[in-house]
């Protein structure tokens, strides 16, 4: 369900390429080879039943160490400068952009969508903090391959919301009362990138998180693809090379700092790593925070309740775990469903965390 590159991918490429500052590579101190490392390389890229698609399948993974590379491998067709398709770690990439934009306030979280956005007026109560939390009450179905007849995110990719995805999500009834209950929904994501949109106007959204976030941090291999209407395709549509997501990650463990420059304002990262107060708390499942993901609950009990991610479909992963100092990515497309992000976890804690002194 991979999607179609368009033109919108090739343009995405000129403006990641065009003026970009030159690249600064993440500082080496690769760890030399242990038990630890052969048990973490032999859950990542164990060989599989590729005809199948079954078994654990990861294109790249990446750790992070006190802002230096400890450990970095890629599986054949996959490399350090590709970008990958990373899902719905979109949204996630999206909150950064946002971040940056209510630190220059040019937005707050109590503002009413409605007032950006002129399809959001039969809902007049969404707020934009409503958006980020996943509680905007729109109904909203986020089926994939299971039940794709039925499904909101599917029509909103692919059919009948393909054209302009934002307005597709703002024509959808309400089921709740905006904040009263949480659900996990695509068509929110889209909605914030169509506010900012409307914000700062077409020409200057085109550009923004290439001046905003990518370029402060070294990204150069970014590719964000829109829809027909110019639109950021904010759930699922940004691609990223694993190096490039790192510095996000790396932003987002530094409280939003990025060498000694407060990019994101602390508050909204720790807006980011709070977790919603109507979010339901599964056992299996990582708590929602502002379109992050929280460990809290301790769903992965091997890693530290501090840790936080972004996920997305077919296994993308970029974890932050702040007082280890790590981040770590990993690029794949599991589809049986085998994958487990505790086990990654434990084996990458066990071959990299640092002893405590």
């Amino acid at each position: 369900m991979l999607p179609r590159l368009s033109l919108s991918i090739v343009l995405g490429l000129w403006l990641a390429c065009a003026g970009a500052a030159p690249e600064e590579p993440w500082p080496q101190a690769l760890v030399p080879e242990s038990a630890a490392v052969a048990a973490l390389q032999q859950y990542t890229f164990a060989p599989r039943d590729e005809q199948r698609r079954e078994g654990v399948r990861t294109d790249a993974l990446l750790v992070i160490r006190d802002g230096r590379v400890v450990y970095e491998r890629y599986a054949p067709g996959s490399g350090a400068d590709i970008p990958h398709a990373t899902w719905s770690i979109s949204k996630s990439v999206m909150a950064t952009v946002l971040g940056v934009a209510f630190g220059e306030g040019l937005l707050a979280l109590d503002e009413r969508a409605a007032a950006l956005y002129a399809p959001l007026r039969g809902h007049p109560e969404i707020r934009l903090q409503h958006l980020l939390q996943w509680t905007s009450g729109l109904d909203w179905q986020e089926d994939y391959e299971y039940a794709p007849l039925n499904s909101s995110v599917v029509a909103m990719l692919y059919t009948r919301g393909r054209q302009d995805m934002a307005r597709y999500a703002a024509q959808r009834p309400a089921s709740s009362a905006a904040g009263a209950h949480w659900r996990y929904s695509s068509g929110d994501s889209n909605l914030l990138s169509a506010i900012l949109r409307a914000r700062l106007g077409a020409e200057r959204y085109r550009r923004y998180p290439w001046q905003a976030l990518f370029e402060p941090l070294g990204i150069n291999h970014a590719v964000w693809e829109t829809d027909a209407a110019g639109t950021f395709v904010a759930s699922s549509y940004a691609y990223m090379s694993a190096r490039d997501l790192a510095r996000l990650g790396w932003l987002m463990a530094n409280d939003g700092q990025w060498q000694g420059r407060q990019l994101l304002p602390k508050a909204w990262v720790e807006f980011n790593r709070t977790p919603v107060p109507v979010a339901p708390w599964l056992p299996d499942e990582p708590v929602a925070g502002g379109h992050w993901w929280l460990n809290v609950n301790r769903a992965w009990p091997a890693a530290p309740p501090a840790t936080f991610a972004a996920l997305g479909h077919w296994g993308q992963a970029l974890y932050v775990l702040p007082a280890q100092r790590l981040v770590v990515v990993r690029f794949a497309d599991d589809r049986d469903g085998s994958y487990r992000h505790n086990e990654l976890l434990k084996r990458v804690l066990a071959a990299f965390a640092q002893p405590s002194p």
